[in-house]
C-alpha cells in the first residue's frame, strides 16, 4: 500500500499477539472501538497484503505482522460539515457574564453558547466526516467558530446530548472556556434539567427514583438497571411528577439530577411504565401508536443558560389524542 495523507502502519510485537485487530487499532491510533471498527468498515485496514472489512473486527493479530491504516485523521482533526441549508432553530443564546468563563476567544457573533432545539430523528452530531443531516452540521454552517471546541472533530463545541430519536434542548459551546464551565456543571448535577414525556399505564402523584444502570450492549446500545455495585454501573437519580392522563397513558414532567444513556427511558420502563413509542424498551399495551419515543428535553436552566423548547407537533398531537380534555 503505497503511504498517503494520514496513513499509518504498525508491526505487531508479541505482547500483542493474539488480540482483536478492532482493539489494536483502537489502542495504537487512541481512538474508540467504533471508530476502529469504522476504518474496517471503510475498508482502510490492511494486515500485510489482506485488506479487511467489517466483518474481520475479531481477527487476531500475530506477531511480525504489519497493520496498515489508510487516511486516518486523528479524531481532533475531523470536522463536520457545513450544512447551510439544514434548518436550524436557535431558542438562546449569551455571551460569558462578567468574564467568568475566561478570556478565550469569541467568534464573529459574540456569542459563547447556543441553546438548539432538536427535532425528533436527528442527531446531535455526525460520526463520520461524510455523515450529514446533524445539529452539528447546521449549526458549523452559522458558527464555523465551534470547530475544535471542546472535544473537538465531530464533536465540536457539544455540551451534552440526547438520543437521535428525543425531541429539545440541546447546549453547545463556541469557545473552550465555557464549554469546560457547563461541562462542568453538568458533571456536579448543577444543570435543571426538565423533560415531558407521555408513558404507558397510570401513575399519579409524584415520587423520586434512583437505580443503579450499566450498559450492557453497545451496537447498537443498550441499558439495564442493574445492582449500584456492579462494575460499570452508576446510580442514576430522576424525580416525576404526573401531569395528566389518559385512557392508559399518563403524562409525566421529569426532572434527572443525573445523566446517563437512556436514563429516563430505562427508568421508566423498570417502573412498569415505559414511554409511548419507545421501540426499545417498550412493552406490549402501548396505545399511542407512536413511531418513535415520545420524550422530550422541555427547559434546561445553568448559570447564565435558560432554555424551553415548546412540545413539537407530533408530540402535541399525541397528548391531544390521548389525554383526557378535563
Amino acid at each position: 500500500m503505497a503511504p498517503g495523507r494520514g496513513a499509518r502502519s504498525f508491526i505487531v510485537e508479541a505482547a500483542d499477539a493474539g488480540s482483536r485487530v478492532d482493539a489494536f487499532l483502537a489502542a495504537r491510533l487512541g481512538v474508540g472501538r467504533a471508530a476502529a471498527r469504522a476504518l474496517l468498515e471503510a475498508g482502510a485496514v490492511r494486515i500485510d497484503e489482506r485488506r479487511l472489512g467489517r466483518r474481520h473486527k475479531g481477527v487476531c493479530v500475530t506477531t511480525g505482522s504489519c497493520v496498515a491504516v489508510e487516511a486516518f485523521l486523528e479524531p481532533g482533526a475531523q470536522r463536520a460539515r457545513p450544512e447551510p441549508e439544514l434548518p436550524l432553530e436557535v431558542l438562546a443564546s449569551g455571551s460569558d457574564p462578567s468574564g467568568s468563563g475566561g478570556p478565550g476567544p469569541i467568534g464573529s457573533s459574540g456569542l459563547r453558547w447556543l441553546a438548539v432545539d432538536k427535532p425528533a430523528g436527528r442527531p446531535v452530531h455526525p460520526l463520520r466526516e461524510k455523515e450529514g443531516g446533524t445539529l452539528l452540521n447546521a449549526l458549523i454552517a452559522r458558527h464555523p467558530e465551534l470547530h475544535g471546541v471542546g472535544e473537538g472533530g465531530l464533536r465540536s463545541g457539544v455540551v451534552h446530548r440526547l438520543d437521535v430519536d428525543t425531541s429539545g434542548i440541546v447546549l453547545f459551546a463556541t469557545e473552550a472556556a465555557t464549554w469546560t464551565r457547563l461541562r462542568e456543571a453538568f458533571r456536579a448535577h448543577r444543570v435543571e434539567k426538565v423533560y415531558r414525556a407521555l408513558v404507558v399505564g397510570r401513575m399519579s402523584g409524584e415520587g423520586a427514583l434512583a437505580v443503579g444502570l450499566a450498559v450492557v450492549r453497545h451496537r447498537p446500545a443498550r441499558v439495564a438497571v442493574v445492582e449500584p455495585g456492579r462494575p460499570g454501573a452508576r446510580l442514576a437519580e430522576t424525580r416525576w411528577r404526573a401531569l395528566a392522563h389518559g385512557p392508559g397513558v399518563t403524562l409525566l414532567e421529569l426532572r434527572p439530577r443525573t445523566g446517563f444513556l437512556h436514563q429516563i427511558r430505562v427508568t421508566l420502563a423498570h417502573l412498569g411504565h415505559p414511554v409511548c413509542g419507545d421501540a426499545l424498551y417498550g412493552a406490549p399495551g402501548d396505545p399511542s401508536g407512536a413511531p418513535r419515543q415520545l420524550l422530550h428535553a422541555a427547559r434546561l436552566a445553568v448559570d447564565e443558560v435558560e432554555a424551553a423548547s415548546p412540545d413539537p407537533p407530533d408530540f402535541a398531537a399525541a397528548c391531544a389524542r390521548l389525554l383526557d380534555s378535563t
